[in-house]
C-alpha cells in the first residue's frame, strides 16, 4: 500500500512538472511573443489573457470540489490538462477570440485540477507521510520553472525578433510536453482509503473552542494572501517582460527571459528546501521567515527600480525608452530574480503551514477561500500592469507587502492564543 501512495505521489508530481513547464513557460514568455507577432489580425494581450485565467479560476473555485467529486480527482487532472494544452496549442496559430476563449477554459481546468491535486495528494498520504509527500510533489512542482525557461535561453539567444518559425517551434514543444504530464496521469492507481477521521462530534469540540479566533484570522490571512498575489503576477508574467524590453541588454534581452525564470524557480527550490522543511515545526520562525520574506522582496523592489526602466511594462511595439537610475545590469537583474523566488517560497511555504495549523478541521474551505484571494488579486494585477509604470507597480507592492506582513503576524498571535486556550 505503501509502495503504491509513494508511487502515485511521484506521477502526480512529475505530471504537474510537465504541464507547468509548458505552462509557466507559456506565461513567462506570452506578452513578449504577443509583442512580436506579425499578424496585425492579432490584437490580444499576454497581461489581459493570464488576467482572465485567474479571475476565471477564482469564481472557478467555488464549484470545483462538487465537480471533482462527481468525475474523480484522476479524470478531473486528466481533463484539466487537456485544457492546459489547449491554450498552449493556441499560440501555434493564433487568432485573437481563441486566445481569450481558451484562457477562460483554461481559468476553469485551472480550478479543477488544483482541487483534484490536493484531494488525490491527502488520499495517498497518512499523518506520517503527509510533511515528506507534500515536500516531493513542492520540489517536482517548483522544477517546471528550469526546463522551459532553459530552452527559451538558448533558442532566443542573440534575437531581437520572435519570428513565426521560431515561435511554431517553441510552442508545438510545450505542447508536446503538456500532452506527455496530462497522459501521466492515466498511470495514477487507485488505493483503499484507510485514514481516521475526527467525529462530528470531537470536531464540534474542537471547532468551538477555536471559532473566535478563527473568524478573525480568516480576514487576517485574506489580507496578508492579497499582496502575495500581487507578487505572483509580477514575478511569473511582467518581470521577465521587462528584462525582454530593456532596450541597453541588447541582442541578449529575449534570452534572458529565460535565465531569469530559471532564477526565479532556483530561488523557489532553495526557499522551499530551506524554509519548507528545515524550519516547518518553529512557530517562532515562521514568523521570522515572513519578515525575512518581506526584506528580500524589498531589496529585490529597490533594485529592480534601479535597473530597470520605468516604462519597460507597458511599452508595446517597442523597446523602453526611459533611462533606469542605474546602468541596467544583467547581474543585478539575475539577482533579483532569485530575490523573487526566495521571497515567495519564504511567504508561500509559511502560509501554507499556518493555514494547516489553525484550520486543521476546515482545511478545504479554508484554501478554497486561499485560492480565491490569490487568483482574484493576481487577475487585478495582471489587468494593470500593462497600464500602469513600473515604478507604481513597485510602490503598490511594498504597501501590500509590509500590510500583508503584519497581518500574517496577527493570525500567527491568534493561533498561539487559540493553542493556550486549548490547554486550558
Amino acid at each position: 500500500m505503501a509502495d503504491i501512495r509513494t508511487y502515485n505521489v511521484v506521477i502526480l508530481g512529475i505530471g504537474f512538472l510537465l504541464i507547468f513547464t509548458a505552462f509557466t513557460t507559456c506565461g513567462n514568455i506570452e506578452q513578449t511573443v504577443v509583442k512580436s507577432l506579425n499578424s496585425t489580425n492579432f490584437t490580444g494581450s499576454g497581461y489581459h489573457s493570464l488576467g482572465i485565467i485567474y479571475g476565471v479560476f477564482s469564481f472557478c473555485n467555488v464549484l470545483a470540489p462538487t465537480i471533482v467529486a462527481i468525475i474523480g480527482p484522476q479524470f478531473a487532472m486528466f481533463l484539466s490538462g487537456v485544457l492546459y494544452s489547449g491554450y498552449i496549442a493556441v499560440f501555434i496559430i493564433p487568432s485573437t477570440w481563441s486566445f481569450y476563449f481558451t484562457s477562460v477554459i483554461i481559468g476553469i481546468g485551472a480550478a479543477m485540477l488544483w482541487t483534484a491535486q490536493g484531494h488525490f495528494l491527502v488520499e495517498n498520504s497518512d499523518a506520517s507521510t503527509i510533511n515528506r509527500n507534500t515536500g516531493l510533489f513542492w520540489a517536482l512542482l517548483q522544477c517546471s520553472m528550469l526546463f522551459g525557461n532553459l530552452y527559451v535561453y538558448f533558442d532566443w539567444k542573440g534575437k531581437t525578433e520572435i519570428s513565426d518559425r521560431d515561435r511554431k517551434i517553441m510552442f508545438i514543444a510545450l505542447l508536446v510536453i503538456s500532452a506527455l504530464g496530462t497522459l501521466s496521469f492515466l498511470a495514477l492507481r487507485k488505493v483503499c482509503q484507510q485514514e481516521e477521521l475526527l467525529s462530528e462530534e470531537e470536531g464540534q469540540s474542537l471547532l468551538s473552542t477555536r471559532l473566535k479566533y478563527k473568524q478573525r484570522a480568516t480576514s487576517a490571512v485574506t489580507e496578508a494572501k492579497t499582496e502575495f498575489s500581487l507578487e505572483l503576477s509580477f514575478y511569473s508574467g511582467v518581470y521577465g517582460t521587462c528584462i525582454g524590453a530593456t532596450t541597453h541588454f541588447g541582442d541578449a534581452a529575449k534570452g534572458l527571459i529565460g535565465i531569469s525564470g530559471i532564477v526565479v524557480g532556483i530561488g523557489e527550490i532553495v526557499g522551499g528546501g530551506l524554509f519548507g522543511l528545515v524550519l516547518k515545526n518553529n512557530r517562532f520562525r515562521r514568523t521570522s521567515v515572513v519578515f525575512l520574506g518581506m526584506v528580500v522582496h524589498f531589496v529585490a523592489f529597490y533594485l529592480i527600480f534601479l535597473n530597470i526602466p520605468d516604462d519597460a511594462p507597458v511599452v508595446f511595439q517597442t523597446s523602453s525608452q526611459h533611462k533606469p537610475y542605474l546602468l541596467p545590469s544583467v547581474s543585478i537583474a539575475l539577482l533579483c530574480s532569485f530575490l523573487l523566488g526566495l521571497g515567495d517560497s519564504c511567504f508561500n511555504t509559511q502560509l501554507y503551514s499556518i493555514l494547516g495549523r489553525a484550520f486543521a478541521e476546515q482545511s478545504a474551505p479554508a484554501f478554497a477561500i486561499f485560492k480565491f484571494i490569490q487568483s482574484i488579486f493576481a487577475a487585478v494585477a495582471f489587468f494593470y500592469s500593462g497600464y500602469i509604470l513600473l515604478t507604481w507597480q513597485l510602490l503598490v507592492m511594498v504597501v501590500m507587502g509590509f500590510t500583508g506582513t503584519l497581518c500574517f503576524f496577527m493570525v500567527e498571535r491568534m493561533q498561539n492564543m487559540s493553542a493556550d486556550t486549548q490547554e486550558y
